[in-house]
């Protein structure tokens, strides 16, 4: 399982790199776009032909779930501390009818405690970030947390197999695709190792 995280700042070519990459095979699109408004979440959703709607999971604005057929929607570490204490009123509002549901952490004794029975877990940094300077890896292992766990933080396509190793069931990569000259080619190489 791979998930591909949107690049904070729009790139050159990013809408039509994205759909090649759907086109190779990308399921999971994590838009997560911390400066962009309810607006210009819809503007960019615009941008990106319906038929991948369906692999996208967004990160803020949970209630374009209702006006668009997407695949999920993700809490950040913070808003799933300040709402799924009470997630009955939370979704009450939202057509979850067959999507996804995931969140982030970053510690994995807060995840493994969690109750909350999420589709996949974010777990970060495992390796030293490559798109957030100084954002140091603690190599966590998860092989004893029965959950389904996505590592996060300076994947390659060259240090997958550490991934597996240590108990994740994907990785969740950004730099690792968007800072490479060939982010295509790069995207394809994960997928074959995951």
């Amino acid at each position: 399982m791979i998930i591909l995280i949107a690049p904070e700042t729009d790139l050159p070519n990013e809408i039509e790199i994205l759909e090649q990459l759907f086109q190779e095979g990308l399921q999971y699109y994590h838009l997560r776009k911390p400066n962009k408004n309810l607006e210009e979440h819809i503007a960019y959703l615009n941008l990106i032909d319906k038929k991948f709607h369906d692999r996208i999971v967004v990160h803020y604005f949970h209630e374009l779930i209702n006006s668009y057929n997407l695949k999920g929607i993700h809490f950040q570490e913070q808003k799933r501390i300040d709402h799924i204490d009470n997630p009955g009123q939370y979704f009450k509002n939202l057509n979850m009818f067959g999507k996804t549901i995931s969140s982030s952490f970053h510690e994995p004794e807060e995840l493994e405690k969690c109750y909350f029975e999420f589709d996949y877990h974010l777990l970060s940094p495992v390796f030293s970030s490559i798109s957030k300077a100084g954002y140091k890896g603690r190599g966590f292992d998860v092989n004893h947390i029965d959950k389904v766990i996505i590592g996060m933080g300076g994947v390659t396509d060259t240090n997958i197999d550490t991934f597996k190793t240590l108990g994740y069931k994907g990785v969740g990569v950004l730099g690792g695709i968007w800072n490479s000259k060939t982010p295509v080619e790069t995207f394809k190489k994960m997928l074959s190792q995951f």
